[in-house]
């Protein structure tokens, strides 16, 4: 039992990070499936856009407090912090569209399932920009 408590706290940062990146993950495939595949609200352009926000802010929030730790207070540190996290976040939207874009696009192959792969992918391309670039430890 011990061994796996300091398996736990030795990997922390990278299982609180599968979960708040798997709920993350729901949050955008529930509003992306509501706003496209189910009601057809919208394009899968502006869906995959309106669902990329409420889960950035959702993820933003969680890898600050519960993830990465940080405890940065100053208005100048967590507004650095802030615009690293949404720059990064963009980036990683231009990877959501450019897979969508050849899945969905191009392929023409469901929905759902190139979005949740496109999902995949971009959780693991967020951990490694949280974990060098953006809540890195000083």
């Amino acid at each position: 039992m011990e061994k796996l408590i300091t398996l736990i706290k030795k990997y922390w940062a990278l299982i609180s990070y599968l979960i708040f990146g798997g709920l993350t993950t729901l949050i955008n495939l529930i509003v992306f499936y509501e706003l496209y595949t189910w009601n057809h609200i919208m394009g899968y352009q502006m869906a995959t856009f309106v669902a990329w926000l409420l889960s950035v802010l959702f993820a933003y929030i969680t890898n600050k407090q519960f993830v990465f730790n940080s405890h940065q207070s100053s208005k100048k540190a967590v507004l650095k912090e802030l615009e690293a996290f949404f720059f990064f976040r963009i980036l990683s939207l231009l990877i959501d569209f450019v897979v969508l874009q050849i899945g969905i696009g191009m392929l023409h192959a469901n929905s759902l399932i190139v979005k949740l792969i496109d999902n995949i992918i971009v959780v693991i391309a967020n951990y490694v920009f949280s974990k060098v670039f953006i809540f890195k430890r000083k």
